[in-house]
């Protein structure tokens, strides 16, 4: 091995080039996000009341869910609940990370304006409709809206699909979110439309 060392370095030197021990620069190494959660008060809180909830952001291409307190009315009818707490979760994806957030990997794809409204008549219980076809929404964008409305207790009644329709009469679709989702938000599934509950049928007169 000694021999075949001398016999490489007289052929670098035969060459024209001089072996060094000096190291070479060739620039920082690529950077990977660390997707580490900022520890102490979750963001969003700035002495504002209001509930504990998990949202999903978007970092090394996956989601991860962070802290949040979000906002919402302490006075308000039982019936409105799921939607207003939709509502407030949508205004937290839709707002830009923190910068340390920002710092660790995290963003959002949620659109701006996209809002959330009560059901029509005749949707299933627990559907949200929204300002826009859910399936016209960026993919990653829904998964993210999908997956945090899955965390949520006022919304979700627990595990299983959320109810999702857009502001027309078009039926609702269940959406759920898993694991596929949450490491491939790009390819959200749905489980189909929601079959509307049939009318009752009028009570036989006695």
């Amino acid at each position: 091995m000694a021999v075949l060392s001398l016999l490489s370095l007289g052929v670098l030197s035969g060459c024209g080039i001089r072996a060094t021990t000096v190291p070479v620069d060739v620039g920082p190494a690529p950077s990977r996000v660390s997707c580490k959660t900022p520890t102490g008060t979750p963001a969003g809180t700035g002495g504002v009341q209001g509930i504990r909830a998990t949202v999903e952001l978007v970092c090394g291409a996956q989601l991860v869910g962070v802290q949040r307190v979000v906002p919402v009315p302490e006075k308000r009818p039982a019936r409105d609940v799921a939607v207003l707490v939709t509502q407030a979760l949508l205004e937290v994806l839709q707002r830009e990370p923190s910068a340390e957030e920002r710092e660790a990997g995290f963003t959002t794809e949620v659109p701006a304006l996209l809002a959330a409204s009560a059901p029509r008549p005749g949707d299933p219980q627990g559907t949200v409709r929204l300002s826009r076809k859910p399936e016209d929404l960026p993919p990653v964008a829904l998964s993210q809206l999908v997956c945090t409305l899955a965390e949520s207790d006022a919304v979700s009644s627990g595990p299983g699909p959320v109810v999702l329709g857009g502001p027309d009469a078009d039926p609702p679709r269940a959406w759920e979110c898993t694991d596929a989702v949450r490491s491939r938000p790009e390819a959200v599934p749905t489980l189909g439309d929601v079959v509307r509950p049939s009318a009752s049928p009028a009570p036989s007169p006695s």
